[in-house]
């Protein structure tokens, strides 16, 4: 992991420089907040396993000297739920959280710090959100004390849609999203990007099911068939995607191509098998056959857990506060916040960068398509045989996307 992390001797001049290792042995506790029941506990667990296994890769060899340790905290999906856990998150000596499902839950996290912040001087606590991806986060509602590491809904649109406009075999696009914050997003930003770049497309169905409570999709299967889509459009997760993948091939709609957000998801790729082959794309800021070094925590994540690690933006939260930890010569929240603002790391997808302006990382994106394993992406997901291949990547100032924040930075 060289490609990220300074050399040991590099550190100790960048931490002598900045006032000795303040933080050499210290242990850094992360809140991890996020479901681990109902119906999305299986992307909540898989996540919160990610975040154990790259605790355990950074505690053997970080920049800083720290030692991670996670406190993981079940919000149930639930915005109260996510107030109550992380006041217990602080009390158990948390100052920093991390969340990614659900933007409800994120813009929950935001309030409650910049409330606890503004009145706790010396206690800050800063959020780092790997997955919660509504613009307005980072936008309108953007706070100095959040720093998202996922690219946004109207980002990875814009490279999904970079992408449709040279397919002409997309005509018909019927939208299907999850009835809150992100699945609104996702159709508004479908329709005005599809409008800009392929005015010539139809938009023949714009449905929404309500979050994580859908059991059975048939009925909105037999209206994407009625409506002669040849293209679906949906920023689903969790359940609400392997459930509507599931319905499409039990139905036999073999005519659609379905373009995704998280198809790489938990369930997802069980539901989709060999029935999906060539028909699932996905847009994202890496893929399962990344090669160079996240494939190994890849590997070895696969080899303890019998799974997949799906969220690798959870790399980001190691490396950028491990670097911020060395920059700053010690893990105090206000320095590390002021210490990411602008930073830029060689990570596995490229550069990135944590635009200053409104705390979002910039990274390259792709996009990638459900085909059999082997050759040059050999990586078998959820044991289908199966893997998303890559077939375009877009740098980082493809997907950019202009901002409307107006941070407020503590005095």
């Amino acid at each position: 992991m060289k490609w990220i992390v300074h050399s040991v001797a590099a550190s100790a001049m960048l931490a002598c420089a900045s006032g000795a290792w303040a933080q050499k042995g210290e242990t850094v506790k992360i809140g991890w907040i996020d479901p681990l029941s109902g119906l999305m506990a299986a992307v909540g667990t898989n996540q919160l396993k990610t975040f154990q296994l790259m605790a355990e890769e950074f505690n053997r060899k970080n920049a800083s000297g720290v030692k991670f340790e996670i406190i993981p905290l079940d919000n149930k999906l639930s915005p109260q739920e996510t107030t109550a856990v992380l006041r217990s998150a602080m009390d158990q000596g948390a100052r920093y959280v991390v969340q990614g499902n659900g933007s409800g839950p994120a813009l929950a996290i935001m309030d409650a710090l910049e409330k606890h912040n503004a009145r706790n001087k010396g206690k800050e606590v800063v959020y780092l959100n790997y997955a919660a991806v509504d613009p307005d986060l980072t936008n309108s509602k953007c706070s100095y004390w959040h720093f998202r590491l996922d690219a946004d809904t109207s980002m990875k649109m814009e490279a999904l849609t970079t992408y449709m406009k040279d397919v002409p075999e997309v005509k018909k696009v019927y939208l299907i999203n999850q009835n809150y914050s992100h699945g609104q997003q996702v159709s508004k930003y479908a329709k005005e990007m599809l409008k800009a770049k392929r005015p010539d497309v139809q938009v023949v169905g714009d449905d929404f099911a309500p979050l994580a409570q859908v059991r059975d999709f048939a009925p909105y299967i037999a209206k994407i068939k009625q409506s002669g889509a040849d293209t679906v459009i949906t920023g689903n997760w969790g359940s609400d995607l392997s459930l509507l993948l599931k319905a499409a091939n039990d139905a036999g709609l073999n005519n659609v191509k379905f373009y995704t957000y998280y198809a790489f998801g938990s369930g997802s790729p069980t539901a989709m098998g060999a029935a999906s082959d060539g028909k699932v794309y996905t847009v994202g800021y890496g893929h399962y056959n990344m090669g160079g070094p996240i494939q190994p925590l890849m590997a070895e994540f696969k080899k303890k857990m019998n799974d997949d690690l799906t969220q690798s933006s959870i790399y980001h939260v190691f490396a950028l506060l491990d670097a911020a930890f060395v920059k700053t010569g010690g893990t105090d929240p206000v320095k590390v916040a002021a210490a990411l603002e602008g930073m830029k790391l060689k990570s596995f997808n490229g550069e990135v960068e944590m635009r200053k302006t409104d705390h979002q990382l910039q990274q390259g994106l792709y996009i990638t398509r459900w085909e059999k394993a082997g050759g040059k992406n050999p990586y078998d997901a959820e044991n289908t045989g199966y893997t998303f291949a890559p077939v375009k990547y877009y740098e980082p100032y493809v997907a950019s996307t202009p901002t409307s924040c107006q941070m407020k930075r503590p005095s």
